[in-house]
């Protein structure tokens, strides 16, 4: 897909053009950006269908960006896009801007999957471990995920550890399977 193809080069540009130090505020205006697009069919067909001119997309995108506070540089990476046609892989972008900042901040993001909730002593206790394990600071985001029976899982970038219930029970069935 080209947009998948193309979203790292896309969010290595936004990064350089809004630099480190100003990249969080950015990549959260790119969310209120995407979470318009989702929210409204009109504005996501004026980025996306062809049947507007640029110019017409142009002076659009900066009356919502006058509305909405978004930066200049925002608003010239959207404009951007929108001519590419490559705006539709907006939330891409985003994700994978946001990995590209955390990896250059030495940060990481960890989901943490669980049945119920999870106090602030145990997550501040996971996120200490996780620390150590994978020798990053750690972003913790709690999901409550009501089909796991008990435990957690969390996913750190591609590395998923299973703590659940269900995930030991699978490891305890391949044991006995093995012999």
């Amino acid at each position: 897909m080209k947009q998948i193809k193309e979203g790292k080069k896309y969010a290595k540009m936004f990064l350089n053009i809004v630099g480190m130090d100003n990249a969080l505020a950015a990549i959260n205006e790119l969310n209120m950006v995407n979470a318009l697009m989702t929210k409204s069919k009109e504005f996501r067909g004026l980025l996306v269908g062809p049947q507007f001119s640029a110019g017409e997309k142009e002076k659009i995108i900066r009356e919502v960006a006058a509305k909405t506070g978004l930066s200049d540089n925002t608003v010239k990476f959207i404009i951007y896009l929108s001519e590419l046609k490559v705006i539709i892989a907006l939330a891409e972008i985003i994700k994978i801007t946001t990995n590209l900042y955390l990896e250059k901040k030495r940060r990481v993001k960890a989901v943490v999957m669980a049945s119920t909730e999870i106090s602030k002593e145990y997550e501040n206790r996971l996120k200490t471990v996780l620390e150590k394990v994978i020798n990053r600071d750690v972003d913790i985001e709690v999901v409550k995920d009501s089909s796991l029976l008990g435990g957690i899982l969390v996913r750190v970038g591609s590395t998923m550890y299973d703590s659940s219930i269900k995930g030991q029970l699978r490891l305890l069935k391949d044991e006995l399977i093995k012999g």
